[in-house]
């Protein structure tokens, strides 16, 4: 058994290179509010956990490598661990920009509030967007859906096999442009709605140049939107959740 220990305790330190990485930029794990201590015992705490399902599987690897083979072992699961978070990146990054589109749609883009994902500053309905999408994540276990992904993606993209540039990297574009279509679908109606409404605006200074139409109408124009968005919120939500659940359950 004491043999066998920096054997077992290489594989322990590989699954946490896999999985510690996939959590330094899944949502929800990464977020800047999460203390950077918490986020290393969580990462830790997870990859002891798998580490009975993976450990068969990484054990012959590791006893019959040397030292090369290992070095090269710890870089291909460093950068599956982070292309793995970088596919669920890519929703949370869309989500993101479709607040910020929904905020300048509706009137709402200079109402700046603290981020939620990062330390710098957010439009406020993006802000609120975003820690919706995250609180979901979690009420959803889906957390605990992404732990047996990563268990069963030992199986999808093995070990022996490294880290394949060519087939990440299609991956990665497939899943930014699903997630951008996603967002660009869930926020088509604050694209109508400020189309109609500044052409309306637009019309209305025109025949009427010598009353300031734009600064009487934004009240209005604000409102408009707010109740919008408020009619239009769960079905946002909703669907957004539906695509990342298929993407967590279905890979």
């Amino acid at each position: 058994m004491i043999a066998d220990l920096p054997e077992v305790v290489l594989s322990l330190f590989l699954i946490f290179c896999r999985v510690g990485t996939c959590l330094l930029v899944l949502p929800g794990f990464s977020s800047a509010r999460i203390p950077t201590q918490v986020r290393l015992f969580v990462a830790l705490a997870i990859s002891f956990a798998l580490s009975p399902a993976v450990l068969p599987t990484l054990s012959p690897l590791v006893k019959n490598a040397n030292d090369n083979q290992w070095l090269e072992l710890m870089v291909s699961e460093l950068m599956i661990g982070f292309f793995i978070g970088l596919l669920g990146r890519c929703f949370m990054v869309a989500l993101q920009f479709a607040g910020h589109l929904v905020a300048n749609c509706i009137g709402m883009g200079n109402a700046l509030g603290a981020g939620i994902e990062e330390q710098e500053q957010s439009t406020a309905i993006s802000s609120l967007i975003t820690m919706t999408a995250t609180t979901l994540i979690f009420v959803l276990n889906l957390h605990a859906e992404i732990a047996r992904a990563l268990v069963a993606s030992y199986s999808a993209m093995q070990p022996a096999l490294g880290f394949g540039a060519r087939g990440s990297l299609a991956a990665i574009t497939d899943n930014l442009s699903e997630a951008f279509l996603l967002c660009l679908r869930i926020s088509s109606p604050f694209i109508l709605y400020s189309i109609i409404v500044n052409f309306a605006i637009g019309l209305a200074n025109k025949l009427t140049p010598t009353i300031p139409i734009y600064f009487i109408s934004l009240p209005f124009v604000l409102a408009g939107g707010v109740v919008l968005f408020a009619y239009a919120f769960s079905d946002f939500m909703l669907l957004f959740m539906e695509d990342f659940q298929n993407w967590v359950l279905n890979g």
